[in-house]
């Protein structure tokens, strides 16, 4: 874990964050981080906000205490990554940065519908194995479908693996971005 303590302008912010090969490594398909702010919530906030009425080379939303930042749509693939940040404060001056990597909400929603899906089919599979062991039927069936399962369950943790592998540049590049408005 690196720590990083910047300076710039007004505000000193402590970065807590792996370096990019340690998170390419990682398991999580979706890397975290945060940041410390000595700053006002409001301000950082609204250094967001100016960067999403200036041109730049990614699509800034703002709404409420969260930033979206995306990839624009003509050059975004499937695997696009984006950039969610959450700003929290608890006391005056000072405020703390959650930042989520992750790709298109539609896009994490149909690969955690489809782990969802082979894991209920699992379980049921291995209940109808008990049951045909409990009675003393043949069973082989079943447990080559389970089999099928675990493989397909492999091969879709190494597809969002593969997928964050593509989507890597792409990461960095927003996580640069992103320091860019906070080193004002």
């Amino acid at each position: 874990m690196t720590v990083v303590i910047f300076r710039a302008g007004v505000t000193t912010y402590i970065e807590t964050m792996k370096p990019p090969q340690e998170i390419a490594n990682e398991i999580v398909l979706r890397p975290r981080f945060k940041i410390e702010l000595d700053c006002a919530k409001e301000l950082a906030l609204s250094w967001f906000e100016e960067a999403r009425q200036q041109p730049s080379p990614f699509v800034v939303h703002c709404i409420d205490d969260h930033v979206f930042i995306k990839v624009p749509k003509e050059k975004q693939h499937f695997w696009s990554p984006q950039l969610d940040l959450e700003i929290t404060s608890f006391e005056k001056d000072h405020c703390t940065l959650h930042g989520l990597f992750g790709p298109k909400p539609s896009v994490w929603t149909l690969f955690m519908f489809i782990h969802f899906l082979v894991a209920t089919l699992f379980i049921g599979i291995a209940i109808w194995a008990y049951t045909q062991i409990s009675l003393g039927e043949p069973y082989a069936v079943q447990l080559t479908v389970m089999g099928l399962l675990i493989l397909l369950w492999f091969v879709l943790y190494f597809a969002g693996r593969m997928g964050k592998a593509t989507g890597q540049d792409e990461m960095l590049e927003l996580y640069q971005f992103m320091q860019g408005i906070l080193k004002r």
